[in-house]
């Protein structure tokens, strides 16, 4: 890292990645895009070199490789990074296959680089604070847990990018529009329920002429026995909010999107909701870029103390484990264990 700051090497400048770069042009002398991948415009501030994606990883003045590609190529692209010495930033998810995750995660552990997967949800004040009160047990005993993400994208989202189309590339509503929701889920929950023991589930493609499923419905069972829901589809125009809700034993809550919906808990006042309310029910791009600017910072912070960066290799693991969990559920119709995804045989 330079005195003019973290240089970082984009891969990918689609909507998502110019994201990123508007995100980092708001953090001047501490991050600094030096190198660029792809057609998109990177925004305001010195233009960065336009290379190759493996020649952006290999510029002698990059610290941090970002990678915002499609997702069935973030595995190999965060390895290619990490055997060239670089820290990385990945979109969700880190992988669409356990064993990918996995190397990664040695990889990283074995050069000892960090690697960072946006999960920007997690950021948010309203999450932050339900998070706090499970911890807390401020609910009680969690019982159930149900998430929702009733999304819609056209035929037209489909054509502009064949990846989302295609079996194998993780463009299915539970992987690509539903990976916050159920990151959030055992996030949130597995601090007082544990993880995920088993997984059952179903899926379908019920509005798209696509190979990929445009909705899922799984069911959960947590370690300490409580249940969950999760329902993702991109098959319900006009595309509604996701929401998160929990129920304990003594309160509940319900969150959307930029709202808390409800707030049950004794003893502790109802958060305040992001002050920018964004969703992506309808557009994509709707998100906006406060939450990937609230997760850079603390990926400079952590990288400038030599502090565990958020939402870490081995976290975003789990996140895969779970996703692909309910993947094989949905496909082979039997329960599934998430914790025999990736075990040595």
């Amino acid at each position: 890292m330079s005195g003019c700051g973290l240089g970082v090497g984009l891969v990918g400048l689609g909507g998502i990645g110019t994201m990123h770069a508007r995100a980092l042009a708001e953090l001047p002398g501490r991050a600094r895009l030096v190198a660029v991948s792809g057609s998109g415009t990177p925004g305001t501030g010195p233009v960065p070199a336009r290379l190759p994606p493996h020649e952006v990883i290999a510029h002698p003045d990059v610290d941090v490789v970002a990678i915002c590609t499609p997702s069935h190529t973030h595995a190999a692209l965060a390895l290619a990074a990490l055997e060239a010495g670089r820290h990385v930033v990945v979109e969700k998810p880190l992988a669409l296959d356990v064993g990918d995750a996995l190397r990664v995660a040695r990889a990283a552990h074995d050069r000892g680089l960090s690697v960072s997967m946006i999960a920007q949800r997690r950021l948010e004040p309203e999450y932050r604070a339900l998070a706090r009160a499970v911890t807390d047990a401020a609910l009680g005993d969690l019982r159930l847990a149900v998430t929702q993400v009733p999304w819609h994208r056209d035929d037209g989202y489909y054509r502009a990018a064949p990846w989302r189309a295609a079996p194998g590339r993780g463009g299915g509503s539970l992987m690509n529009q539903g990976v916050h929701s159920v990151d959030l889920l055992r996030w949130v929950c597995g601090r007082a329920c544990g993880p995920v023991e088993s997984v059952t589930a179903q899926a379908g493609t019920l509005a798209h002429d696509v190979a990929v499923e445009d909705t899922t419905v799984a069911t959960l069972r947590f370690a300490s026995g409580a249940l969950g829901v999760l329902t993702t589809t991109t098959a319900t125009p006009p595309g509604f909010p996701a929401t998160l809700a929990v129920y304990g034993s003594q309160g509940s809550a319900e969150l959307g999107q930029g709202a808390v919906l409800r707030w049950d808990v004794p003893g502790v006042p109802p958060p305040s909701a992001a002050a920018s309310p964004t969703s992506g029910a309808a557009d994509p791009l709707a998100i906006g870029h406060t939450g990937h600017l609230a997760q850079w910072a603390r990926i400079v912070d952590a990288l400038e103390a030599g502090t565990p960066v958020p939402v870490g290799v081995d976290d975003a693991v789990e996140t895969v484990r779970l996703l692909c969990a309910i993947e094989e559920a949905a496909a082979s119709g039997r329960a599934v264990r998430p914790a025999d995804l990736g075990a040595a045989p």
